[in-house]
């Protein structure tokens, strides 16, 4: 595992964890966010999960990189689905995070595939 594959899967991990939380807040800005894209309540645990069940990847993969690669590829798919929903749901002002993170995602997928 190379330094650059660990800081970017550590970063990425520490803030899917921040991300999830906020999620699983329920707070009514959270909600309100989600809700624009079509995004029902009921779900924000759900991609909670998603998100720590990813970083919780991430984390496995600095030790077993099958992991790492699993769960950098999951995410990337994920970024790139919560992207085409702020795209649909014409709320681009809220695709920069994701973009962000979809970035994150892929390099994270590149370091550990060469690794």
């Amino acid at each position: 595992m190379t330094v650059a594959a660990t800081i970017v899967s550590v970063l990425l991990a520490a803030l899917l964890v921040l991300t999830a939380a906020r999620k699983l807040s329920h707070r009514p800005a959270v909600v309100a966010t989600y809700r624009r894209v079509g995004v029902p309540e009921d779900r924000l645990n759900v991609l909670a999960v998603l998100l720590l069940a990813g970083a919780a990847g991430l984390a496995v993969g600095l030790w077993w990189a099958p992991a790492g690669i699993a769960a950098a590829a999951a995410l990337v798919a994920y970024f790139v689905l919560a992207i085409g929903a702020h795209v649909r749901a014409r709320d681009a002002g809220n695709a920069p995070m994701p973009a962000f993170y979809l970035a994150l995602s892929v390099a994270a997928l590149t370091f550990h595939l060469a690794a």
